[in-house]
């Protein structure tokens, strides 16, 4: 899943990046309010890793409060050093989906993505679950038939993506925009490719190929 980070300090914001990705995310960084705009109307993201105390104009709260007021359901995670009970409930009744103080625990802010992403595609359960196949996104670990499978990071990002959209066609652009971020410029031909190791690893029939639209996961019976 590809997340924005939205963090002013170089050094928490580097580290952020490197972190996620250690973690399995697709992430873009930018460092004000202004490059957050143009971001989030150019790309799509799964969520956005928000701190309040941007330079310039829109600031953090600005920032968001024009998302929700145009309608974005982003799930949105401040990141801050501001602590009172009235800052976490001007995020929270602002428009932010959760709140978190630095400094914060790496794991505990991806587990917060993590979470924040599954009730957005209103699912309940930690895991992705398709008959015999499993896919704990907290571990990027996959199992089919109760047998550990090996995925790359990209075909364990393109599954996790067309699992949470199943019986929904993704375009190539759509799940290249998924799983690629800014700096990770694809080969032309890299969501076949991909497509091609997940159904030689798990099955010729667990991706649909819908042509001259996309991929797709068809739900269960």
């Amino acid at each position: 899943m590809r997340i924005l980070i939205v963090e002013d300090d170089p050094l928490l914001g580097d580290g952020l990046q490197a972190g996620l990705r250690q973690a399995g995310f697709s992430v873009d960084w930018v460092q004000d309010g202004r490059a957050a705009e143009l971001a989030l109307a150019a790309e799509e993201f799964s969520a956005m890793v928000l701190d309040l105390g941007l330079p310039g104009k829109p600031e953090g709260m600005a920032l968001l409060h024009g998302l929700r007021a145009r309608g974005a359901t982003l799930p949105t995670l401040i990141v801050t050093a501001r602590d009172t009970v009235a800052d976490k409930l001007a995020g929270l009744d602002g428009g932010a989906d959760d709140y978190l103080v630095k400094p914060f625990d790496l794991d505990e802010l991806a587990a917060r993505l993590r979470a924040l992403i599954r009730r957005s595609h209103g699912r309940p359960a930690a895991h992705l679950e398709h008959g015999e196949l499993s896919l704990d996104p907290a571990a990027r670990r996959v199992t089919l038939a109760g047998e550990v499978i090996e995925l790359s990071t990209r075909e364990l990002a393109l599954l996790e993506a067309l699992l949470e959209n199943r019986g929904r066609v993704l375009p190539r652009a759509r799940l290249e925009g998924l799983i690629y971020g800014w700096n990770e410029e694809p080969e032309s031909n890299a969501v076949e490719v991909h497509v091609h190791h997940l159904r030689r690893k798990l099955g010729v029939t667990l991706i649909r190929t819908v042509r001259g639209v996309g991929y797709t996961i068809d739900p269960l019976p």
